[in-house]
């Protein structure tokens, strides 16, 4: 082939391709926009990116390709590994073809949008082809997979398939993830040296501590400002996310999915599809969130209407389900304006505790002898949607399913795994396995109104063996797991349903294909709520964060909060109580009434604006919001997270208004202004608040009010004029 280049370019980001010759493609810039390239411009800019030849290394340029390759001199992570008995381990692929949405790519340079490359390649010698997909998408992200067929006689053993996507040099601080159970998305930074900084996932699931972004960016970037390049693998099994500096000064950040011994052998004419990967640029934190949050919300698939205000009746009874006190439970719920009453876990054969029954896919005729109909149609004829909690890959030891089919658990080496929550994982890369579990659920959504479903995953995957031999079946699991959500959705097309796996423990961009939302964290303590909900926005937006009401004494952490504190943490998100209301007294039922009504009138707005997080100068004070797209109206929420060594805190500026607008900013209370709140001289007569300039409110800003630790306001912006 001849030299071809290849510039895609939409919202504000660029990427310049170099699909020139037989090699495989390459990156030549990806990050902020180039403008309009005339093609001996886009020649020199590939050109001016070969690095020169140094003593000590090959003779030639090292170019790195999309799937790095170890022919070539690349001696960073390779794009694949793999091999067939010992031999064609360092494949050399040649390109046959190119096409931009379709059409041959002819040579000189091409000029797009959005649009999708494809490059097909083979290496004749070690008898494999690879098909490489590249995305830029409307909102500017990157997304890159790989396709692998074996076209020889015999068995290709494959270990590893990873993208690589290039960063400048000057970006050099890391921000992670790291957690538990309880505290998910923590930050954590370090500095990207010569090395690898590595982050691999062997759950089984995406796991409470993923690195779920991986950025690199300059160093002291923030929310609002600083270039920043981050990597996400959208799946939800094991997995790898890292980024390499080579002694050449040469960085990369890339991932894939992390396979386990022997688990992908491809036989003749069998191919291997790695998970998306996905690279997201931006000029500081929200930018690069905000291009993520447009991509999801412009799927056909992202939920359109309103999101229900939802209750959950986990930590009202828990496994104690009582008919009668489950009916006043949803009696209780719809006067608030609840919109969705879910019945958690405990509903099924013999679930009295955690330690029986799970697999076992009935109703539970003891408890519900009119199986669970009475109650979804009472639900219903109150005015509310019905959900129901199910666990479809788990089964416990002490169950019929495990008894009368103990070969359908994921196990290997002749032994059964450790235990975890008193369960193990049933194997639904098996076809019996996984037909009947689907056809379990069916059969519970064919009796009842479901129209949500909150699917647990409540342990990590340990000896996940597959068949007789006990291969490893952590890969087919995840698969298995993608096909019964997408069957359920085919037989029933109004179904939403939640990815829960410990509370936030599968949170990724392959699980959220299939389903609406995540549950952030079985923590919904509103201090930790307060990390939790706004970094795992880092990756999706805020109506698809799980964010509920909780009882004044967390369950998790046994902190108590006051009902305002705990309801401003769960309003920028998507809305819901778990809680014993019957438990509510008459002030705090009006409170949370007022709460209700507060989110429901502000959910458009939270629900399709951009999220901002301003950089705040004391880390004791959250400041986030949602800005109109057109940027009419805002809602920013104003959180004290603890105690500061000065009081008051001095002025803070909003971010993402128009600078030559003027805007009404007025503080909002629903249910009353929060204890020790001491209002400074702005919040004006009746709380009416101030007009000013966009610009004046980005600049100057206003002075913070005193507040007691762990309270918060809603700050209501609206333009004037």
């Amino acid at each position: 082939m001849q030299d071809s280049l290849i510039h895609l370019s939409s919202a504000g980001v660029s990427l310049l391709l170099d699909a020139g010759g037989d090699d495989l493609l390459a990156i030549v810039h990806w990050g902020a926009s180039l403008g309009t390239l005339s093609p001996e411009e886009a020649a020199t800019l590939a050109q001016a990116a070969v690095e020169p030849v140094v003593p000590n290394a090959v003779d030639v340029p090292i170019r790195l390709s999309l799937l790095p390759e170890g022919w070539r001199g690349w001696t960073g992570k390779p794009g694949i590994e793999g091999h067939r008995a010992g031999a064609d381990w360092s494949p050399r692929f040649r390109t046959s073809r190119v096409t931009l949405d379709g059409a041959v790519v002819e040579p000189s340079l091409v000029e797009s949008s959005a649009g999708t490359v494809v490059v097909e390649a083979e290496d004749a010698d070690a008898d494999l082809r690879l098909v490489l997909h590249v995305q830029l998408t409307d909102s500017g992200v990157l997304r890159a997979k790989a396709v692998l067929r074996n076209i020889g006689a015999t068995d290709y053993e494959l270990a590893a398939l990873n993208i690589a996507l290039p960063i400048p040099p000057g970006a050099r601080e890391i921000l992670d993830f790291a957690g538990r159970w309880g505290k998910e998305r923590v930050p954590q930074r370090s500095t990207l040296m010569v090395g690898i900084h590595e982050r691999e996932g062997r759950k089984g699931r995406t796991g409470a501590d993923a690195a779920t972004v991986l950025s690199v960016g300059v160093p002291g970037f923030g929310f609002g400002a600083g270039e920043v390049w981050g990597i996400h693998v959208g799946f939800s099994g094991n997995h790898r996310s890292y980024a390499e500096r080579l002694f050449s000064g040469v960085q990369v950040v890339g991932g894939g999915e992390l396979l386990l011994p022997g688990e992908i052998r491809l036989k003749t004419d069998e191919e291997y599809s790695s998970p998306w990967v996905y690279g997201v640029y931006g000029n500081g934190l929200d930018e690069q969130a905000s291009r993520l949050h447009r991509m999801l919300r412009g799927r056909p698939e992202h939920p359109r209407r309103p999101r229900p205000v939802t209750l959950n009746v986990w930590e009202a009874v828990y496994f104690d389900h009582d008919r009668d006190r489950l009916f006043d439970l949803a009696e209780s719920a719809a006067p608030m304006g609840i919109e969705r009453f879910v019945l958690d876990d405990g509903w099924f054969r013999g679930r009295r505790d955690d330690t029986v029954g799970l697999g076992d896919w009935y109703v539970d005729d003891e408890v519900w002898p009119d199986g669970l109909g009475p109650l979804a149609e009472h639900v219903r004829a109150l005015g509310m949607e019905f959900g129901l909690w199910f666990e479809p890959e788990m089964v416990n030891p002490d169950s019929d399913l495990a008894r009368e089919h103990p070969e359908w658990i994921l196990a290997t080496g002749g032994r059964t795994p450790v235990l975890a929550r008193n369960q193990l994982v049933l194997d639904l890369g098996r076809e019996d396995a996984y037909d009947h579990v689907l056809e379990r659920i069916t059969a519970i959504l064919r009796m009842t109104p479901v129209s949500y479903i909150k699917w647990d995953h409540n342990r990590d995957l340990v000896d996940a063996g597959h068949g007789c031999q006990g291969v490893p079946g952590v890969h087919a699991q995840t698969l298995g797991t993608y096909r019964m959500m997408q069957e359920l959705k085919r037989r029933f097309p109004s179904l939403e349903i939640e990815s829960c796996s410990s509370g936030g423990a599968r949170v990724d961009l392959g699980v959220i294909e299939h389903t609406d939302r995540v549950w952030v964290s079985d923590c919904i303590d509103p201090l930790e709520r307060q990390q939790m909900n706004r970094w795992t926005m880092q990756l999706l937006p805020p109506e698809m964060l799980g964010s509920h009401v909780a009882s004044g004494v967390s369950h998790s952490t046994g902190r108590s909060h006051t009902l305002g504190f705990r309801a401003a943490t769960a309003l920028y998100g998507h809305f819901g109580v778990e809680w014993d209301l019957a438990a509510a007294t008459e002030d705090e039922s009006r409170e949370l009434r007022e709460w209700i009504e507060a989110h429901k009138s502000y959910r458009e707005l939270l629900h399709t604006g951009d999220m901002v997080r301003v950089d705040t100068s004391d880390p004791t004070l959250n400041l986030y919001g949602s800005v109109a797209p057109d940027q009419e109206a805002a809602l920013f929420v104003l959180a004290s997270i603890g105690r500061s060594e000065v009081a008051p805190l001095g002025r803070f500026t909003l971010r993402g208004l128009d600078p030559d607008r003027r805007y009404r900013v007025r503080p909002v209370t629903p249910g009353g202004a929060p204890r020790g709140l001491i209002a400074p001289p702005w919040f004006g007569q009746d709380s009416n608040g101030v007009a000013l300039t966009g610009r004046a409110l980005m600049t100057a800003g206003l002075h913070t009010p005193a507040m007691y630790p762990e309270s918060a306001i809603l700050l209501d912006v609206s333009a004037t004029s």
